[in-house]
């Protein structure tokens, strides 16, 4: 039953992880002023694909244990966040929207992060990972914020 459900949690994560290659950073992200401290491209998919596996296991094991109710619904909450960050932030080229998302994110991966650990220690201690990416993303996507403050006003169109 584990590997049943580590692979249903997978394939919500890997849902949501697509919309990466459906809205890619592209010349409009290149362009935008960025703080110094700016992972370099390569570190996201591999830091993602860690993050997801994480995820899924949390997700899986927390799913097997009793009174998962609040720990699933906050489950679901973070991945829907999750996957809608990227169109808003990249498709929609929307640095304040995305600003929002993240915090919404950043709280319901907290939150879910606390609620999953009351159902099953590793699986909370597996979130902790990801609250600490969702930090460093939610910094860079403030930052990229306050370094343009035009386009953050204004969202050029996106094949602009």
């Amino acid at each position: 039953m584990f590997w049943l459900l580590l692979g249903l949690f997978f394939a919500a994560c890997a849902g949501a992880g697509l919309t990466g290659g459906l809205f890619p950073p592209g010349p409009w992200y290149r362009a935008l002023e960025k703080p110094s401290w700016t992972p370099p491209d390569w570190v996201f998919p591999v830091t993602w694909t860690v993050l997801y596996v994480c995820m899924s296991v949390a997700g899986a094991r927390a799913a097997m244990a009793e009174d998962n109710g609040v720990a699933m619904g906050l489950w679901s909450v973070q991945i829907a966040f999750n996957g809608l960050w990227t169109p808003v932030f990249f498709g929609l080229r929307n640095i304040r929207m995305g600003m929002g998302i993240i915090g919404v994110l950043w709280i319901s991966v907290f939150c879910g992060m606390i609620a999953l650990g009351q159902v099953d220690t590793l699986a909370g201690w597996l979130f902790a990972p990801y609250l600490l990416w969702v930090t460093i993303a939610a910094a860079l996507n403030w930052k990229v914020w306050q370094l343009n403050p035009e386009e953050a006003r204004n969202p050029s169109p996106q094949n602009g």
